[in-house]
């Protein structure tokens, strides 16, 4: 009977998933996703149950459902305008994700359970705090020079990791500061640029002596931030702030120079990190001919390959591939092995579900009418879609790898806490966006109350009775 049914779920998670997904695009009602998301959480643990011998898993899939249905039902209890399809996509990447690193490592899912419950919790209360704080914006140079203190402290005492130098570890906890660099980045570009965003053009704006300033101003402090990240060597996340800062300032400008110039620094800032960079030229070498390479440098992405083409439409089954033979699967390369045990369709349901986050994410950025919250919005869902195009285009060989994590999906502490609090600034934008709409009429469009108010009503009254015997005389 266990056969038929591990079986059965060869096609069932494939199946739930891409119900799930489709759900996404359709006006169907959010419970149905997370309907959908409970019974591929409670489908997948219970495979992994069967076939993994760990007496303590079943308890640890039913704490973390637990924390799924707490944490949804706290949202619409403490702020029931959110949008629950974003709710349900953060759970739904946080299963997905918890489900293969716990078939990958137990030590390792045991960790990310209590990072994502704790994370969890004290994102709750961020879109209480942006509903608070109405001018987040006065804070805009110290959002600036705390990133470029951040990363500098980074740059010249963090620990190396493959090569770059990433994170501080502080009482036996290791984190990577520039996954949050980047939040507080987007905050500073967006209380910089979105004085720029007026009616006039970017001929007027560039004459304009103090809008001059300002663009001359962003432009150099995000520059230190990148180079600082470069000098680090690491080059995913420089490459994340680059593409972030050119797309807020084409939203900004509206000139479609500022994504030419945009396309050709970049172009020149690869060839040079091509020239000055070793592990660069390693990971390009691997790109264009990994199986000429195969034993050294094209090892990770060929094994990343292989478990794509290996898993078919519906995948080998939970704990039936052998996703562990790719280096760093948990981290990096949690894609190929999400393909090879759940399958193809798994995966691009996935990538699904990931372009309706984003699609959410931008509804509600072109939909805010002030323009610091507008800049903001943006800027946080570049950097989300950017961080998933950078991943998925590495492990598939459609770009170099950058080693940037899937969010929410791969594991890693800092990964998990800054995606959340990403995901919560989008619900906090999209609160105050619902409270704009919902805002009382300003003071001054209000009827005057008072001594003339109420003689205006007793004239009316009046005339309305004097109006209505002269109609029942007439009769």
């Amino acid at each position: 009977m266990d056969n038929v049914l591990l079986g059965l779920s060869r096609y069932v998670l494939p199946f739930l998933i891409a119900l799930y997904a489709l759900n996404g695009f359709l006006p169907t009602p959010p419970y149905m996703q997370t309907l959908l998301l409970m019974l591929f959480h409670l489908g997948g643990f219970t495979v992994l149950s069967i076939r993994m011998d760990i007496p303590a898993l079943p308890y640890a899939c039913m704490l973390e459902l637990l924390i799924f249905i707490g944490i949804l039902i706290l949202w619409r209890v403490l702020y029931p305008k959110a949008d629950q399809l974003i709710l349900n996509h953060c759970c739904m990447f946080l299963s997905i994700g918890s489900l293969m690193i716990c078939r990958l490592s137990w030590d390792r899912f045991f960790r990310q359970l209590l990072i994502s419950g704790i994370s969890l919790c004290l994102c709750l209360m961020i879109p209480l705090i942006m509903l608070k704080f109405k001018n987040l914006r006065r804070f805009t140079w110290t959002y600036g020079l705390s990133g470029i203190l951040l990363l500098s402290i980074v740059m010249a005492a963090g620990a190396v990791s493959r090569g770059a130098r990433l994170s501080w570890t502080i009482a036996g906890v290791t984190f990577q500061p520039s996954e949050f660099v980047k939040i507080i980045f987007v905050f500073y570009v967006a209380g910089m640029l979105s004085p720029l965003m007026s009616k006039l053009s970017p001929d007027e704006i560039l004459m304009h002596n103090a809008s001059r300033r300002r663009l001359i101003s962003a432009t150099l402090v995000s520059g230190a931030h990148i180079l600082i990240l470069v000098l680090s060597r690491d080059l995913g996340s420089a490459l994340i702030f680059f593409i972030v800062y050119a797309m807020m300032l084409y939203a900004a400008l509206r000139s479609g120079w500022v994504l030419v110039l945009a396309a050709l620094g970049g172009s020149m800032a690869a060839v040079l990190g091509y020239q000055f960079f070793s592990h660069v030229r390693t990971r390009v070498l691997a790109w264009r001919d990994p199986f000429s390479y195969i034993d050294g440098q094209g090892y990770q992405i060929t094994q990343s390959l292989f478990a794509i083409g290996t898993g078919g439409w519906f995948g080998m089954g939970l704990n039936m591939g052998s996703p562990d033979k790719i280096p760093i699967a948990a981290q990096d390369f949690i894609f190929s092995a999400i393909a090879e045990e759940l399958g193809s369709l798994s995966a691009l349901c996935l990538i699904l579900i990931c372009i309706s986050t984003f699609l959410l994410f931008m509804n509600i950025a072109m939909s805010t009418k002030e323009a610091y919250y507008k800049l903001v919005a943006l800027g946080l869902s570049v950097t989300y879609i950017f961080q998933v195009f950078l991943t998925l285009g590495g492990v598939t060989k459609f770009i170099p790898l950058t080693g940037v994590t899937l969010p929410l999906v791969s594991y890693g502490g800092s990964s998990i806490l800054s995606m959340l609090i990403i995901f919560s600034l989008i619900q906090g934008i999209y609160l105050k966006r619902m409270e704009e709409k919902t805002a009382p009429f300003p003071e001054r469009y209000r009827p005057r109350q008072g001594i003339q108010g109420n003689a205006r009503k007793e004239k009316n009254s009046y005339a309305n009775g004097k109006g209505r015997k002269k109609q029942r005389s007439q009769a």
